[in-house]
């Protein structure tokens, strides 16, 4: 997925405010998230150096105001952006919620922390910039990922900012903090090696990494009072991805009085995607937090 797809890729200008450069959202429609050049972006190939957005639209009839930005995974190598990506969008879409599918940069194009997570920021900062304009509610933008784009989510609900209200770019101005977050079979300890996803590990934060930069790029170990909720589903069949990896997340979760909806079972091993056995729970807890 690159800015070259779409017919109508839109670029934000650094302006005094965001209504009067507004793109139109349109179904499908590929959005770059920086007019120039993104921080540390270090090439101008389209697919592995521009980070950008794809909008799912919901039927205007059916638009409940939410929306989520989506995260596939692929071990910070790759991204699952089918399965993991558009095929989780057009459910969110199909259910009233808006999504918002993100191409991030990734450790094989050597991009290692934090332009993963810059990326993942902007791209909630992106879509709470435009919400009023797009009929989203700026209140309602919550997050959502799988396996490494798991871990994605589990670093954007713990280190956010409320936004730079003088910065020049308007966008940085927004808050970066998820409403809430959903994890599927997400990769979380950076930390623990017993547990650790070695590939995301590497591709995230590069060999030989420091040990206090495993810590803070471990999500169990950030977990504060002010975290979004959060829903996680993890197979206890998964033999890539330990379940370990969500039940020291949801511990300090819980700790931290976060409230939390864990789907803790048989889902087949890792990588399962959408299914009917998480995903109608899934819609029901999104209506609890009205989306």
């Amino acid at each position: 997925m690159s800015a070259a797809d779409s017919p109508a890729t839109a670029t934000a200008s650094a302006t005094t405010t965001a209504a009067a450069t507004t793109p139109p959202l349109q179904d499908k429609q590929i959005f770059r998230m920086w007019a120039g050049d993104a921080p540390l972006q270090h090439g101008q190939d389209p697919v592995q150096d521009i980070p950008t957005i794809q909008a799912f639209v919901p039927d205007p009839a059916k638009a409940t105001g939410g929306a989520l930005v989506v995260f596939p995974g692929g071990s910070y190598a790759t991204l699952a952006a089918d399965k993991e990506g558009t095929k989780i969008a057009q459910w969110l879409a199909s259910n009233g919620i808006a999504a918002f599918v993100v191409k991030y940069r990734l450790g094989s194009a050597n991009y290692h922390h934090p332009a993963e997570m810059l990326d993942g920021q902007r791209a909630v900062r992106f879509v709470r910039t435009y919400a009023p304009a797009w009929k989203i509610d700026p209140n309602h933008i919550g997050v959502i990922g799988f396996s490494a784009g798991g871990h994605l989510v589990s670093t954007l609900a713990t280190h956010f900012d409320e936004g730079d209200p003088k910065a020049a770019d308007f966008i940085d101005r927004a808050s970066s903090r998820p409403d809430l977050q959903i994890l599927l079979y997400p990769v979380i300890s950076m930390s623990d090696d017993a547990i650790a996803h070695q590939r995301s590990r590497d591709n995230l934060l590069g060999p030989n990494a420091p040990d206090d930069l495993k810590t803070l790029l471990s999500g169990e170990k950030q977990v504060a009072p002010n975290n979004p909720p959060a829903f996680i589903v993890h197979s206890v069949a998964d033999t890539t991805v330990p379940i370990a990896n969500s039940d020291v997340y949801v511990a300090a979760l819980e700790k931290n009085n976060v409230p939390v909806v864990y789907l803790r079972g048989s889902y087949g091993g890792h990588g399962f995607g959408l299914t009917d056995a998480w995903a109608p729970q899934c819609i029901a807890w999104l209506r609890t937090q009205k989306f």
